[in-house]
């Protein structure tokens, strides 16, 4: 039998030791929890927020997260395209989210603010509107994805082949230009 609770706190909890139990979360916090390579599998977050908290390599097999921020969590390694895609919707705020995948995700107007985002995989994924404020890019994967209407004003270290990515009106500073032209292999002065 699966739980439902809501309304909940958590806080220092070791998932780690005793694992979450399944079922549904609804206007839950989770603060300063360890989920690090815990099994997620078909657990529904709605409305929840997980502040300071590790959840690197966890496995997220048909996990839901519908309305759910993340601020300041170290979440490594993590396949969001293996999350149940019905209602996905997520906001990342000062996360470090290095080495996770985002592959075919349907994520238009996500909000990702101040976040390390090194070697990411954004493959055939949907970021239409979305707004990547003082994001870290470094070694980010992007083919074959929307990016229409994205704002990488403030974004740096991505490298985005305008030839294979949709970025239609998407917007981009003057001084990280140079990421739109690797491909050319030319040299930008400033």
């Amino acid at each position: 039998m699966s739980e439902y609770l809501a309304n909940k706190t958590f806080e220092k909890a070791d998932f780690t030791l005793n694992t979450l139990l399944k079922g549904e979360y609804e206007n839950c916090k989770f603060l300063y929890c360890d989920f690090s390579n815990s099994d997620l599998s078909s657990i529904k977050f709605l409305d929840c927020e997980f502040i300071s908290c590790n959840l690197s390599l966890a496995t997220l097999t048909k996990t839901s997260f519908n309305d759910v921020n993340f601020k300041d969590c170290k979440m490594l390694g993590l396949r969001f395209e293996n999350c149940n895609d019905f209602g996905l919707a997520f906001s990342f705020d000062s996360c470090k989210l290095d080495h996770s995948s985002f592959y075919k995700l349907k994520l238009k107007k996500t909000i990702f603010k101040n976040n390390q985002l090194h070697e990411v995989d954004f493959t055939e994924c949907d970021l239409s509107s979305s707004s990547f404020d003082y994001c870290d890019f470094l070694n980010a994967t992007f083919d074959k994805t929307n990016l229409e209407k994205a704002d990488f004003r403030t974004a740096t270290h991505y490298i985005i082949d305008p030839d294979k990515n949709r970025v239609k009106k998407a917007r981009f500073s003057q001084s990280c230009l140079a990421g739109l032209l690797t491909k050319y292999d030319i040299l930008i002065s400033q």
